[in-house]
């Protein structure tokens, strides 16, 4: 691993660890596939992804398209999905320029966040 992605590691996992969640009313449980565009590889992204939903106890999977852009499933209570699709939109590192989103089944065997790479 180069001596770069180790500190651009670094500051993602404290900058995703700093990040203040408000009160989550308990909402209907939900799984959304989130496209993420624009210049969202090679910052941190999925990583940043991953340990928020990690703090969040969401389910699912986040990884890199080869059109550039980052796709995530997310699966858990509606208000905290909609959480980390904004903080993901408001990162300074990265730059989000379309998000789509659309609904998907719920998997329930489903039991941790992953990267897949």
């Amino acid at each position: 691993m180069s001596v770069f992605k180790k500190l651009r590691d670094g500051y993602v996992i404290s900058h995703a660890n700093r990040i203040k969640f408000p009160k989550f009313n308990t909402g209907s449980f939900i799984r959304k596939r989130v496209t993420f565009s624009g210049r969202v590889q090679k910052v941190g992204f999925r990583l940043e992804i991953y340990c928020i939903a990690e703090r969040m106890k969401l389910k699912g999977w986040v990884e890199n398209l080869e059109d550039g852009s980052v796709e995530a499933e997310l699966q858990g209570e509606e208000s905290k999905i909609y959480f980390l699709v904004n903080c993901m939109q408001s990162l300074k590192r990265a730059s989000v320029k379309k998000v789509t989103m659309i609904d998907v089944p719920i998997v329930d065997d489903d039991e941790n966040f992953t990267i897949v790479r």
